[in-house]
C-alpha cells in the first residue's frame, strides 16, 4: 500500500464531503438541534402551564371545601348549597372550566371525586385538584383522633434522609460525588459514540454504492489499489466526522449559552427546575443535581471536579476512532458486495446486532458498571467502544482499559483485512446478488 496514494484518496475523500452543502448544512443545522433538544423541554414546560383554570366544587362531605385554597394555577369557588345536575348546564356558560363533585363521607373516612368539563382536563389540572382533596381528608382523618399534635407527629416520624457518597484516595483523603452525575455522563458518552459510528459508517457504505453504481469506481482503482481506496475512503470520513464533531460541540455550547441567558433560567423556581430536570430525565430522582442550593451545587461540582477529563477525552478519541474503523471496514465490504442500498439489508443484520446490543448494555451501565455483562461488553471489541466508554466516568483500572483498546486495535486490523479482501473483488462485480457464501469465497481467495 503507497502513502502517497492513501493521502489523495483521503484528501479527495475528505474535500468532496467537505465542499458539499449538505455538509454545511448538517454542520450548522446539527447544533441548532442539540441546542433544541437541551433547551425546548424546559421551554415547552413553561409555556404549557395551566393557569387561571375556575373551578365550581359541590363539597357534599363539608370537610373539603375549607382546605381548598386558590393558587396561580386553580381557584375554586363554593356551590356546595347546589346541586350537581343543575349546575352541570350552567357551570361553563358561567365561566367555569371544571365541576368538581365530592361525595359525603363514608365509614371509612373516605370521599369520591367526581370532575365534569367541556374538554377532558389537563394531567396538571387534575393533580392540582386531588393533592388538595387528598390533604384535606388526611387532616380530617388527623384530627378524628383527637390527639394533640398528631399532625406534628407524623410530619417528624416521617423519614426522608439523604446519603452522601464520598470516594476515598489511598492516603484516606475523602470527596463527595454524585452518582447521579457520572450516569448522565455515561449514557451521554454512550449516545454520542453509538450515533456516530453508526451514521459516519453508513456514510462509507453509501459513498462506496454510489461510486460503484456510476462505474466511478472502475476509474478509480485504475490508478489506486482497491485497497488502497477502501482505508483512504474509511480515512478520509474520519475526518470529516472529527470535523464536524469539533464544530458541533463549538456551535452547541454557545447556542444552549445564549438560550440560557435570553430565556432566563437563572431565574426559575429551585422546586421547577428540578422537576423540569425529574420529567426530561424520564422521571429519574435527581434530587441532588437539581436543587439550587449550595450543598446541591457543591456535589455537582465537586464530582465534576473529581473526573479525569484527560483519560475520559483521550478514552472517547481512542474509541471512536478504533470503533468507527472496525465498523467502518464492515460497511465498506458491504457496499462493495451490492449495487444499491436495498440489498444491504440481509447483509448489514450481522454488523448492526453488535452495536445495538453494546448500546443497550451502555444504557443500563451506569446499574452496575463492574457487573459481568458490562465487563464483557467493554471487553469484546465489538461492543468495547460504547459500553467502556460509558464505564469510564465509574473508573476503570488501567490495565482493563489497555487490554480492552489492545484487543479492540487487533480486531481491526484483522477485520479490516478481511474486509479488503471482500472490498477488491466486490468492488469489480456486477450483476449479481451477493450471498454470504459469496463473501466466504472470496475471503478464501489469495
Amino acid at each position: 500500500m503507497k502513502l502517497r496514494n492513501l493521502n489523495i484518496v483521503i484528501g479527495r475523500e475528505y474535500l468532496t464531503r467537505v465542499k458539499k452543502k449538505s455538509f454545511l448544512l448538517i454542520t450548522f443545522l446539527g447544533p441548532i438541534f442539540f441546542a433544541a433538544v437541551a433547551v425546548l423541554p424546559t421551554v415547552i414546560m413553561m409555556m404549557t402551564e395551566d393557569k387561571g383554570k375556575k373551578v365550581a366544587v359541590v363539597d357534599e362531605s363539608s370537610v373539603v371545601m375549607p382546605s381548598l385554597t386558590d393558587s396561580e394555577t386553580v381557584m375554586f369557588t363554593d356551590f356546595s348549597s347546589m346541586s350537581v345536575d343543575s349546575l352541570k348546564t350552567t357551570f361553563i356558560s358561567d365561566g367555569f372550566d371544571v365541576l368538581v363533585n365530592i361525595s359525603q363521607l363514608d365509614s371509612a373516612a373516605s370521599v369520591t371525586v367526581s370532575a365534569y368539563s367541556e374538554k377532558p382536563i389537563s394531567v396538571d389540572l387534575k393533580d392540582a385538584i386531588s393533592s388538595r382533596i387528598n390533604a384535606a381528608i388526611e387532616d380530617y382523618r388527623i384530627e378524628a383522633y383527637e390527639v394533640d399534635g398528631l399532625k406534628e407527629i407524623m410530619e417528624n416520624v416521617k423519614a426522608d434522609i439523604q446519603m452522601s457518597t464520598y470516594t476515598v484516595s489511598e492516603d484516606g483523603d475523602e470527596k463527595i460525588t454524585s452518582s447521579e452525575v457520572y450516569m448522565i455522563i455515561s449514557l451521554i458518552l454512550s449516545m454520542i459514540i453509538y450515533m456516530f459510528i453508526a451514521m459516519f459508517s453508513g456514510m462509507v457504505m453509501q459513498s462506496v454504492i454510489e461510486e460503484k453504481a456510476s462505474r466511478v469506481v472502475e476509474v478509480l482503482v485504475s490508478s489506486v489499489k482497491a485497497t488502497e481506496l477502501m482505508f483512504g475512503k474509511i480515512i478520509g470520513v474520519a475526518c470529516v466526522a472529527l470535523t464536524q464533531f469539533f464544530l458541533w460541540i463549538v456551535l452547541t455550547v454557545m447556542l444552549v449559552a445564549g438560550a440560557s441567558v435570553f430565556i432566563g433560567f437563572d431565574q426559575i423556581e429551585p422546586e421547577k427546575a428540578q422537576e423540569m430536570v425529574q420529567m426530561q430525565m424520564g422521571g429519574m430522582e435527581m434530587t441532588q443535581m437539581t436543587t439550587a442550593q449550595p450543598e446541591g451545587l457543591e456535589v455537582v461540582l465537586s464530582t465534576l471536579a473529581q473526573l479525569n477529563f484527560g483519560q475520559l477525552i483521550f478514552g472517547f478519541i481512542v474509541y471512536f476512532i478504533l470503533g468507527y474503523l472496525l465498523y467502518a471496514s464492515f460497511f465498506a465490504a458491504i457496499g462493495s458486495a451490492v449495487e444499491n442500498e436495498a440489498d444491504t439489508t440481509q447483509l448489514q443484520m450481522p454488523v448492526t446486532i453488535p452495536l445495538l446490543i453494546a448500546f443497550f448494555i451502555a444504557f443500563y451501565a451506569f446499574k452496575a458498571p463492574d457487573s459481568a455483562v458490562v465487563f464483557w461488553g467493554s471487553m469484546i471489541p465489538f461492543t468495547s467502544p460504547i459500553v467502556m466508554l460509558a464505564r469510564i466516568p465509574f473508573g476503570v483500572p488501567l490495565w482493563e482499559l489497555a487490554l480492552s483498546m489492545s484487543l479492540l486495535a487487533g480486531t481491526f486490523i484483522i477485520c479490516g483485512w478481511a474486509s479488503a479482501k471482500i472490498y477488491k473483488i466486490g468492488i469489480l462485480m456486477f450483476g449479481k446478488k451477493t450471498t454470504f457464501k459469496d463473501l466466504w469465497k472470496w475471503l478464501k481467495q489469495k
